[in-house]
């Protein structure tokens, strides 16, 4: 099958997210790094494009060069990933999908919601790809606990207890270092910190799991470092449109923990839990029995597991792979070819929403509001 042409924008040489990308979207052969526009710094950024195999003249030196460059071209790309500061993403994003690219966007997808109503709109009525890497979701396992909830096996869901916490910003004194502080900036972040960064990976993936939206939110937003405008740490109490009841905490400041990314989901006849630094498990106990470890690879999981599984059971698959799942989803939708649930611009629409909702609702001692953008209420 002929090798799909991918540029990226931003994630360049240090980038934290780039080396990841590139990981997944070149892991299953469908794509090939055929064009980018990798740092702010234009020379920085084509010499680097060159030693990672990119033609000189498909190595731009913004986005911009980028755009006129690549849609001329009878072998333009056929995906752009947008790896750059949260508050570039929509403005690269609406451009190449008005030009008639299939675009990845890094989470948050827009720093508003009206850039994220806009978005949703103009991918439909483009028809192209729009995807946001929310990649958690695309970990089998827990495209096995959706699968779980879809088939009944635990009955309807009651709550469901998620958290993204790390500690990797607790110390005080490192505050005014440039990579931790744009974090906690409004001019760079928007109206938010740690929710923005880190919750909103863990509300997208109850969603994911439930196969529900956020309907109503309460929030508490705290900064617990005094030099921070936003919030380090946050507790939302969230209830989805089916009913389900959601406990969602999210922190930067909790020395001691890693990466801190869980879930468990409660229903009527089971239980599970998946957590990011052991992927490939999932804790299953049905009601009265006795808990099982459920093993990636192992028989009887569903397709859509099986499908996403690349080595022998017991062996792990890291974050780079979920990544690399996104991009064997997208793949397969710019093929026109049956592909699993990617997250959508929708996705992003519905994230940006419930960050600003949290963000009223913090503000007003954690009154309940309604989480969903206007255009869905």
């Amino acid at each position: 099958m002929k090798r799909l042409n991918w540029g990226m924008i931003g994630g360049g040489e240090g980038s934290q997210i780039g080396p990841a990308h590139r990981l997944g979207a070149q892991a299953d052969g469908n794509f090939v790094l055929a064009a980018g526009a990798l740092d702010h710094d234009a020379e920085r950024g084509k010499a680097y494009a060159q030693r990672l195999g990119v033609a000189a003249d498909r190595a731009y030196g913004n986005w911009q060069d980028m755009l006129e460059g690549e849609k001329g071209r009878d072998d333009k790309v056929d995906l752009v990933t947008v790896a750059t500061p949260n508050s570039t993403h929509f403005e690269i994003t609406k451009s190449f999908l008005e030009a008639g690219f299939n675009v990845l966007c890094e989470k948050p997808m827009t720093m508003t919601v009206e850039e994220g109503e806009e978005i949703v709109k103009i991918a439909a009525k483009t028809g192209q790809v729009c995807a946001v890497n929310y990649c958690y979701s695309a970990y089998p396992m827990v495209r096995e606990m959706r699968n779980i909830v879809a088939r009944g096996d635990i009955g309807k869901v009651r709550v469901i207890v998620v958290n993204f916490s790390h500690g990797h910003h607790g110390d005080a004194a490192d505050a005014d270092n440039p990579r931790v502080r744009w974090r906690y900036d409004p001019a760079m972040a928007g109206v938010s910190g740690q929710f923005a960064d880190c919750g909103i990976h863990a509300m997208h993936l109850a969603s994911f799991i439930a196969g529900d939206e956020v309907k109503t939110l309460s929030a508490d937003f705290a900064s617990t470092i005094s030099s921070r405008v936003l919030e380090d740490d946050a507790m939302v109490n969230f209830r989805m449109e089916g009913g389900t009841i959601g406990r969602l905490w999210t922190s930067s400041v909790a020395i001691g923990r890693q990466h801190g990314f869980e879930i468990q989901v409660f229903g009527e006849t089971g239980g599970m839990k998946w957590w990011a630094e052991q992927p490939g498990q999932v804790m299953y106990t049905p009601l009265g029995g006795r808990t099982q470890i459920m093993e990636k690879g192992e028989a009887g999981l569903s397709d859509e597991a099986g499908r996403l599984s690349r080595v022998a059971i017991a062996h792990p698959e890291g974050f780079p792979m979920a990544v690399a799942n996104i991009y064997v989803d997208l793949a397969a939708a710019i093929r026109g070819e049956t592909h699993g649930a990617y997250p959508t611009a929708m996705d992003g629409l519905r994230s940006m929403s419930a960050v600003h909702q949290c963000v009223a609702s913090a503000k007003a001692d954690g009154a309940w509001v309604d989480a969903r953008p206007a255009s869905l209420r």
